[in-house]
């Protein structure tokens, strides 16, 4: 009687482990499957900015900040149109990645970059810029107007200290918009007060802090009153400011 009790407790037990085995390989199968038809959270799937932003998109962007020819690979991939340009310089302020967006619209040219920030720029404007923009104004960006991206100097001009990002030109400073319909947004003069222009301005911040390892803007300090500066450091956090 005991023994045929036993048998029947130790086959419920391994029923019980059966089913939960093969409950986990549907959740494995369905979890596989349901990545693959959402590529943005799949942390295995290669970067597409054609896809939308997702759980694994900013670990995508990291990983591409060492990595000049898997950041090229990223805006092929994604049918942008870029310059690959011979490296310059030497020293601190050598530039090896030197990637010139095709078609984006900067001004007054489009100056050369780092990929990550070219990459950065086109999921900024497609996320943020003119979302918020039409939004808001009921028109899309037309223009972007830049303050460079390329400075072989220390941080804040100074004699010592670390190096800018802008040495490398791994950074670059905006300054204002244009949109379609003419209307210009300046950071200078529309970032202080209320009203549509300030909160475009403070809304494409926020956005950029979603794809840039650094964002600073007129709440930082003094030296950024009339302008955004945008980098992508290799530290291991962000910072939005």
């Amino acid at each position: 009687m005991n023994l045929t009790i036993s048998r029947r407790i130790g086959k419920f037990v391994f029923d019980r482990r059966v089913v939960a085995l093969l409950v986990l390989l549907g959740l494995l199968v369905a979890g596989r499957s349901w990545l693959a038809d959402h590529p943005e959270h799949n942390p295995w799937a290669p970067l597409d900015l054609d896809h939308p932003s997702g759980w694994a998109t900013e670990r995508k962007l990291l990983a591409l900040r060492n990595d000049v020819p898997a950041c090229r690979a990223v805006l092929e991939r994604s049918d942008v149109a870029f310059n690959a340009l011979d490296p310059v310089g030497e020293g601190e302020c050598r530039r090896d990645d030197r990637t010139q967006l095709a078609g984006y619209p900067l001004s007054p040219d489009t100056p050369a970059t780092t990929c990550p920030i070219a990459v950065a720029m086109e999921l900024w404007k497609r996320d943020s810029l003119d979302p918020v923009a039409e939004e808001i104004f009921g028109s899309r960006v037309e223009r972007i107007e830049h303050m460079g991206a390329y400075s072989c100097r220390r941080m804040y001009g100074r004699d010592e200290g670390p190096w800018s990002e802008h040495a490398t030109a791994n950074a670059l400073d905006i300054g204002g918009f244009v949109l379609e319909d003419g209307t210009r947004i300046s950071v200078l003069g529309d970032w202080p007060g209320e009203g549509e222009k300030q909160r475009f301005l403070r809304e494409v911040r926020d956005g950029a802090c979603t794809v840039f390892a650094t964002v600073l803007s007129p709440d930082y300090n003094a030296a950024h009153a009339d302008h955004f500066h945008f980098d992508m450091d290799d530290r291991w956090t962000s910072v939005c400011r």
